[in-house]
């Protein structure tokens, strides 16, 4: 049987009250985690109004210049938040940077607060464009957004509690007071020729955190692996649909049965692309084990104790650091280069 996307499944059972149905979509999804930790759903709650808004946002500030993009960018903070220029990570070693922009958003945090106060993992005041078109309605349509989203989390993570047949509010010490980052993304149409093997729109990689909820706009690109084949699956967009993926800490807590699988996005439409995640992580102090009803027969634990902050920040690093050493091996190619011809040139006067 060849292998298939990711399904598409009506998430509306989980607000009603056919019992039935919410049964099956709780097996539904818990196949899928079991398989690849990938799926859409349509039924939720977030309206398409609210979506379409959003996007229109994402693409009012994309269209602005570059000087004025910069002007919040994010490496101004240590938290994560602003605009993050195109080639700022390398997700898949062996690859050139990743051609895409974004723009990182959060809960506003006051520097009173006592996230910001001890350096919690990406909480501090979000960074506006000031230039934006409407940009006291881009920032107001942006948080409600954000907050949408965030509540589909955690109805997905209690759905995620009932496939482990534990009650749905097992999850709540990790939603509460919890972290998610939304990112505005920006992916320029590559050349049709360009070299598959290098470049990305965004490499190969598996998320850092709990769990994502993607919304696409209408170009395709999202690829998903499928392990047992080694083919790549294309995550059609799906109008209204959010894809839904596990990610590696909680890949970790379920003892690596649920999985935490490889993407990417290969932008060959010849159009520009645009998407909206929310990497939802959770309370940056909340101690992540291993969970109920995941372990086999005398099976152990494959991962000791570890806090969502400090899981997600070592990931960080490790994709950051993997672009910076990148950018200075070129840098450090074209300098011997450039040293190279002035001998040469000496040589020859």
């Amino acid at each position: 049987m060849a292998p298939t996307a990711p399904p598409v499944l009506d998430f509306s059972p989980f607000y009603g009250s056919d019992n039935e149905a919410k049964v099956h979509l709780v097996e539904q999804i818990r196949q899928c985690c079991l398989y690849n930790g990938f799926f859409q759903v349509t039924g939720h709650r977030v309206p398409r109004e609210l979506q379409l808004r959003v996007m229109n946002c994402a693409k009012r500030f994309f269209d602005l210049p570059l000087k004025e993009k910069t002007k919040i960018d994010k490496d101004r903070t240590s938290f994560n938040r602003g605009y993050e220029l195109l080639e700022s990570q390398i997700l898949e070693p062996g690859t050139r940077p990743d051609k895409k922009e974004g723009l990182y958003i959060g809960e506003e945090i006051p520097e009173d607060h006592p996230y910001f106060v001890n350096q919690k993992l990406n909480s501090g005041p979000n960074q506006w464009p000031e230039t934006v078109p409407d940009p006291e309605e881009f920032r107001r349509t942006s948080m409600e957004y954000y907050h949408a989203v965030c509540e589909l989390a955690k109805d997905v993570l209690a759905m995620l509690a009932l496939t482990l047949k534990v009650e749905p509010t097992f999850f709540d010490p990790m939603t509460d007071g919890a972290v998610a980052t939304m990112r505005y993304l920006h992916y320029p149409a590559q050349p049709k020729d360009d070299d598959d093997k290098l470049t990305r729109g965004i490499g190969a990689h598996t998320d850092f955190g709990t769990i994502t909820l993607l919304l696409q706009d209408e170009v395709d690109g999202l690829q998903v692996l499928d392990v047992p084949t080694g083919d790549w699956l294309d995550v059609k967009p799906v109008p209204g649909a959010y894809v839904v993926n596990l990610g590696n800490l909680f890949m970790r807590m379920a003892n690596d049965k649920y999985k935490s699988n490889i993407h990417r996005v290969i932008n060959k439409s010849g159009r520009e692309r645009y998407s909206i995640p929310l990497f939802f992580s959770g309370n940056p102090d909340y101690v992540c084990q291993c969970l109920p009803n995941i372990r086999g027969e005398g099976e152990e634990p494959k991962y000791a104790p570890i806090t969502v902050e400090d899981m997600v920040t070592a990931s960080y690093k490790e994709s950051y650091g993997r672009a910076d050493k990148y950018k200075e091996g070129l840098e450090a190619k074209a300098n011997h280069t450039e040293v190279e011809t002035m001998a040469t040139a000496a040589v020859g006067a």
